[in-house]
């Protein structure tokens, strides 16, 4: 991996091989892993997660784990998004960091690059886990290139559309067409033909009626969920890249970012026009209420979402339908593909013990008790099933998140080093272009020095 700790990680390494560390996954030395079963001693390990609506299918998890380990107990912590990286970056500084925890594709390069967690390997190869269980591709996300693995898989999410069908019925539009939708940076396509459709101005003209003052609306027909700092996820990534545009250089792990590619600028430049044209709320709308409670609340008609979110959504007072994102230019959808695993804090006193536990939660076993609850698409291909049958039941379709997956239209999420660099350039980045700042310059200067970060 390039990075600045490269020098640290070469005299790491040496030291391991002399001490006869062992290899597996491209032959790396790995560190961290005990050859024994733990001390059969009474322990407790601390694992923390953000979510509040998965809490409670984790609580389970712990309980069953320790039906089976009698000598583990798991104490589960979760705090916000926000609050919960503080939490994690400055327990690493102050030796209070939780002994494992939830990780994120953006978050887990810097973490090994400082060797704040521990690598797996080992224990991976030593208890014969096979790595083919998961969904294809999603293992990979956690191997870094110098071969070491800090995480399995847990679950997987993707990006889809949903409509308030009480406005889409006063709109007058089929639901039908909901499913094969399109847009292009030109004219906007039958989507943006949705989403003018569905605004509607404080005089109750729509959007695409002559007299929309698109100064004083009050139903957004695009509930845009925020600027999206350098990866756009749930915001303008599907948009971007079903225009044929790519992150960098490299599916991921590259080295050098597209942020100046006339395909992203005339993608972001057309999501200003639905913003200038009242289809879509300015910034200080949408970073002031959560891009939920807007939808909710019956301020916008359309938002896009990831599918962690399904849960909140279904629970919104009207109908609802998801539909996937429109089709680009490239003649396909897209979205991306992401998924969470679970790392062993370096400073834990108890990494045996902390392996058994992440290594029950990438198991059938967890994840089928995570699926009942329906609260994410697990890992394993028969626990996501069983996610469908469960909101099927309910009579919610998910299928407009999970035929990404069905039909190969995913991407990865952009895995590099320097993560909180580039986050420092790229949000503010975005905020400004989505402010009104032009486009095609603040990201070429946004992109130059997120380059000059590997040079």
């Amino acid at each position: 991996m390039k990075s600045r700790t490269t020098v640290l990680l070469v005299i790491a390494a040496l030291v391991f091989a002399a001490c006869g560390g062992t290899s597996d996954e491209g032959g790396a030395a790995t560190t961290g892993a005990p050859t024994d079963g733990g001390s059969g001693e009474a322990v407790t390990i601390s694992y923390s997660l953000w979510d509040a609506n998965q809490l409670p299918a984790y609580e389970s998890c712990a309980v069953a784990f320790n039906e089976a380990n009698p000598n583990i107990t798991v104490e589960v912590e979760q705090q916000g998004w926000d609050d919960y990286w503080t939490g994690i970056t400055t327990g690493f500084v102050s030796g209070t960091a939780p002994d494992t925890f939830t990780n994120h594709l953006a978050r887990y390069p810097e973490f090994a690059e400082t060797e704040q967690i521990l690598p797996i390997n080992d224990w991976v190869e030593r208890d014969g886990i096979d790595t083919g269980v998961y969904f294809e591709g999603l293992a990979d996300l956690w191997v870094t290139p110098d071969g070491n693995r800090y995480g399995l898989p847990k679950d997987w999410d993707t990006i889809a559309f949903v409509v308030n069908d009480g406005m889409l019925t006063d709109a007058g539009v089929d639901p039908a067409t909901l499913q094969d939708l399109n847009w292009n940076p030109s004219d906007g396509g039958t989507f943006e033909e949705l989403v003018a459709a569905l605004s509607v101005d404080a005089n109750g003209v729509r959007g695409n009626e002559d007299g929309f003052d698109p100064s004083n609306v009050d139903v957004y027909g695009f509930g845009l969920v925020g600027a999206g700092g350098g990866n756009g996820q749930t915001e303008w990534s599907f948009f971007a890249v079903s225009d044929g545009w790519s992150f960098m250089d490299e599916p991921f792990w590259g080295t050098k970012f597209n942020y100046d590619d006339p395909k992203f600028v005339e993608t972001i430049e057309w999501i200003q026009g639905l913003i200038d044209k009242g289809f879509a709320p300015p910034l200080e709308v949408f970073s002031a209420t959560g891009h939920n409670d807007l939808f909710k609340a019956g301020q916008t008609a359309t938002t896009s979402l990831g599918s962690w979110e399904i849960g909140d959504i279904v629970a919104a007072e009207f109908d609802t339908t998801f539909f996937p994102t429109p089709i680009g230019p490239t003649g396909e959808r897209a979205s991306m593909f992401n998924g969470l695993a679970d790392s062993i804090s370096a400073s834990t006193d108890h990494p045996e013990e902390a392996w058994e536990w992440i290594k029950f939660l990438a198991s059938a076993d967890c994840q089928n008790l995570v699926a009942d609850t329906a609260v994410v698409f697990p890992a394993i291909p028969e626990a996501a099933d069983r996610v469908k049958e469960v909101r099927a039941e309910q009579g919610v379709d998910v299928s407009a998140f999970t035929t990404h997956v069905e039909n190969g239209t995913t991407f990865t999420f952009p895995i590099a080093d320097y993560a909180a660099d580039r986050d420092a350039i790229m949000g503010p980045a975005m905020q400004a272009v989505f402010s009104g700042s032009d486009a095609a310059s603040t990201l070429s200067d946004a992109n130059t020095q997120i380059n000059e970060l590997f040079n």
